[in-house]
């Protein structure tokens, strides 16, 4: 039997609507830690679903770091102006500022990094590994593993967010495409540095 506090509490931790949350909560039989689960899961196939849906609101936000020394431009995008205006938008837009501004990203995603880019970290790479004496496979491996860890510290929908290190700033952007509705896209950034 799901209660009205559970659903209450739910709504206000996950911000997903009533009627979804109090289908989460029947479906999980009352367990708030598996219908979170749930909601994810459909919030995943929300996404999915809004991902195709074009951008043409949103908003450019900057960050200036208090020593001034450090600032970034944010060009994020959202389906209306609605959602453009609205506290959560504005507070999610503030939050990848500050990713981009601790974590120094180079690139939107790594789709994004051009091969020439990554030729020069490959060259580095085999350099450091050519005399480990380990078989051409493992050398393979290895140099794969340290290309695709470099190509998501550098991407900032794949870094792991600076607040909550089980999330990367993708899962973040998608949490917030299943709360506000509408497809939410990052654009472009600059992050200046004196």
């Amino acid at each position: 039997m799901v209660t009205i506090d559970q659903i209450k509490q739910l709504r206000e931790e996950t911000g997903v609507s009533v009627s979804e949350v109090k289908k989460a909560l029947e479906e999980a039989k009352g367990d708030m830690k598996k219908a979170k689960e749930i909601l994810r899961t459909w919030g995943k196939t929300l996404v999915g679903k809004k991902a195709s849906r074009e951008t043409r609101a949103g908003v450019i936000d900057s960050y200036l770091h208090p020593n001034t020394k450090t600032g970034v431009l944010l060009d994020v995008r959202c389906e209306s102006d609605f959602v453009a205006k609205s506290p959560e938008f504005k507070n999610l837009a503030h939050e990848i500022c500050l990713q981009i501004a601790a974590m120094k990203p180079l690139f939107v995603s790594e789709n994004e990094i051009p091969e020439e880019f990554l030729d020069g970290e490959t060259k580095i790479y085999k350099e450091q590994i050519k005399d480990s004496g380990k078989p051409e496979k493992i050398v393979a491996q290895i140099l794969e593993g340290k290309l695709s860890k470099y190509k998501a510290g550098i991407s900032l929908l794949s870094q792991p967010w600076i607040k909550d290190d089980t999330k990367t700033i993708k899962n973040l952007i998608e949490e917030s495409v299943a709360k506000i509705g509408e497809n939410i896209e990052v654009k472009r950034f600059a992050r200046y540095e004196i």
